[in-house]
């Protein structure tokens, strides 16, 4: 299967002022992501807030991206559910109207303990479009699985014929690496933290990955990978180490999925709030962010439409 190369992004979910999912917002969306280097959108995963949306609203946003992204962007659906049904229901629309690929993280409940379990519930999710590339979603900060990522390759490993690999997004590097290297990079292993991009490099593997800050600071994220291509380590450097300033900013307003959309009001591209449970920011916190994202000059630095 072809390994992809480069900078995937995981888009904010657009929602009107009545918290309806409105899909006018994407073909500028996928412009400037374009635009800005990125290579493909994993939609409908945990920054897309894909487990509170319905069926059909997943099946709305897949086709809106579908109609505005492009050419040779690759779309990849997060197909995860609670109901593994509508996770195969999904698949098989991914399949139908022509995205690249689909993957799944573990469903929250009931919590997957065993290996076993998890290669089961992809396997029964990859089989309902077999055409397309199936990636596992590893990230147990949002489901408890925590299991032994090398262990679930070599449970995987011929039992699920589209298997493509894993995103990964765990703070281990060691483990990453280990499943890198199995069988000889077998698998497509794509970096899942972007605040670590720099140290995968340096292994010599992390060709592709998908992140979530890329929406708002995907310039400088490709340029990291664009800067070790060059050989220049201290433009990497550099460059990773303002990632990591940026996430210590919406670290202090609950994260990506909060901080991170609104974010994407502050440079032009107002995408609404966040569904409930989410806490979404007040308009006193979000001019608090704003002065904090001066600060380190974020705004000459950001994403451009």
């Amino acid at each position: 299967m072809e390994k992809i190369t480069g900078l995937i992004d995981a888009p904010f979910t657009p929602l009107d002022a009545s918290g309806k999912v409105t899909c006018e917002p994407i073909p500028r969306y996928a412009a400037m992501l374009a635009k800005n280097g990125l290579k493909g959108v994993f939609i409908n995963g945990s920054s897309g807030e894909g487990y509170l949306l319905t069926d059909e609203e997943r099946i709305q946003l897949v086709e809106a991206w579908m109609a505005a992204v492009p050419e040779g962007f690759k779309v990849i659906v997060h197909v995860g559910s609670t109901c593994v049904e509508s996770s195969r229901r999904l698949a098989r629309h991914a399949a139908e109207i022509g995205a690249w690929g689909i993957g799944a993280m573990a469903t929250p409940f009931p919590k997957i303990g065993r290996v076993e379990e998890l290669v089961a519930y992809c396997e029964e999710i990859a089989s309902a479009a077999p055409s397309l590339p199936f990636y596992f979603y590893h990230i147990p900060a949002f489901n408890g699985a925590y299991l032994p990522m090398l262990d679930f390759l070599k449970a995987v490993d011929g039992q699920i014929p589209n298997f493509a690999g894993i995103k990964y997004t765990y703070e281990s590097l060691y483990e990453y690496n280990q499943c890198r290297l199995y069988k000889g990079g077998k698998y497509d292993m794509l970096h899942g933290q972007d605040e670590t991009i720099l140290p995968c490099l340096a292994m010599g593997g992390a060709q592709g990955g998908i992140g979530g800050t890329t929406n708002y600071n995907g310039r400088e994220l490709v340029g990291i990978l664009e800067a070790w291509k060059q050989g220049d380590i201290e433009t990497a450097r550099e460059k990773q180490n303002f990632a990591q300033e940026v996430i210590n900013v919406i670290c202090h307003y609950r994260g990506n999925i909060v901080a991170g959309k609104r974010i994407m009001k502050l440079i032009g591209l107002d995408l609404g709030k966040n569904r409930t449970p989410f806490r979404n920011m007040t308009d006193e916190e979000e001019a608090a962010m704003r002065r904090e994202l001066e600060e380190i000059h974020f705004f000459d630095r950001c994403n451009r439409f």
